[in-house]
C-alpha cells in the first residue's frame, strides 16, 4: 500500500462534530474519520490551526494520536481576531508564539497564514498584511516552515516573503506556473490538493512543476475533488470504493457526501 502524509487537513472543523452550518447532523465521528485514513494509506497528518483557538484545538487533537501533528498562527480571513479578541494586537501575537513554545513536540509549522484577497469580506486587504507581517517577525524566533495560504494574492505574497529566508510551503495552491515558480525560487513548496486541480489550466500548471517540489494534501472537510473538475477524470476506480451518504443519512463507516476526508488524499 502507498503511505502518504496529508500537510494539511482541518480536523478541528464542525463538520467532523457532526455540524453544518450552526445544525447538528450526526454525532461525532472523528474516530471513525481517522480510522479510515489510517487503514487507506495514511501514516501522518498535520492539523491545521488557523486562530489562537483553533490552534490550541489543533494541538489538543494531536495530543491524542502519535501520528497527528499541527500547525499554529492566524489564518488571513481571521487577521481582525489580532484586535477584536479581548487582548492588545500583541498579546495575540504572543499567544501564538507561547503555544507554539509549549508544544515544540507536536507543532511543525506556523500558519495558517498568509493572503486572501478573494474573501475581502471577513478581513480588508491592508488589515492582512499588516498581521501577515508581524506573524513573519515572530516566526524569526521560532525559526519554523511557514504553512501559507495565497488566494489572488500572489505577488504581494512574495514581496512580504521576499527579505526573509524561511522556508515552508504555499498550501492549496490555484495559481499560475509563474507563481508558483516565483514561490518555489523563494524556497518553497507547493502544496497540491483538489482546488489545485479543477481546471484543465490547473492541471497544466500542476504538470510543468517539479515533482519534488509538490506536496500532497487534503485541507479536509474542504476541497474535494469533484466530478464538475477536471482532475476527476483522472481518479483509479478503486480509490472510490468507499460509500458516501448524505449528512441527513449519516452511516458509521462512510464518507459524508460534500465533507472531504484525509483518506482521499489518495485522489
Amino acid at each position: 500500500m502507498r503511505r502518504f502524509i496529508d500537510i494539511g487537513a482541518n480536523l478541528t472543523d464542525g463538520m467532523y462534530q457532526g455540524m453544518y452550518n450552526g445544525s447538528k447532523k450526526h454525532d461525532a465521528d472523528i474516530g471513525g474519520v481517522l480510522k479510515r485514513s489510517w487503514e487507506g494509506g495514511l501514516s501522518k497528518m498535520i492539523i491545521t490551526g488557523g486562530s489562537l483557538e483553533e490552534s490550541q484545538r489543533a494541538i489538543d487533537l494531536a495530543r491524542t494520536d502519535d501520528k497527528l501533528y499541527a500547525t499554529v498562527g492566524c489564518h488571513p480571513t481571521r487577521c481582525l481576531e489580532f484586535e477584536n479578541s479581548g487582548c492588545t494586537p500583541e498579546e495575540y501575537l504572543a499567544n501564538l508564539g507561547s503555544l507554539v513554545n509549549a508544544n515544540r513536540d507536536k507543532v511543525v509549522a506556523f500558519g495558517e497564514c498568509g493572503l486572501d484577497y478573494d474573501r475581502l469580506q471577513f478581513c480588508p486587504k491592508e488589515t492582512q498584511k499588516k498581521y501577515l507581517q508581524l506573524q513573519l517577525t515572530l516566526n524569526e524566533s521560532l525559526d519554523l516552515p511557514l504553512f501559507l495560504h495565497c488566494r489572488n494574492a500572489a505577488a504581494d505574497l512574495q514581496n512580504l516573503l521576499a527579505p526573509y529566508s524561511f522556508k515552508g510551503v504555499v498550501h492549496s495552491f490555484d495559481g499560475t506556473v509563474e507563481e508558483a515558480r516565483k514561490f518555489i525560487d523563494l524556497g518553497y513548496f507547493i502544496g497540491v490538493n483538489g482546488c489545485s486541480l479543477k481546471t484543465p489550466a490547473n492541471l497544466e500548471t500542476v504538470k510543468q512543476l517539479p515533482i519534488e517540489k509538490l506536496l500532497m494534501e487534503t485541507d479536509s472537510p474542504w476541497c474535494e475533488i469533484r466530478p464538475t473538475h477536471a482532475g476527476y477524470r483522472f481518479l483509479q476506480e478503486e480509490n472510490k470504493s468507499i460509500p458516501a451518504v448524505k449528512k441527513e443519512k449519516f452511516k458509521e463507516g462512510c464518507l459524508v457526501k460534500g465533507r472531504n476526508e484525509p483518506v482521499n488524499i489518495r485522489f
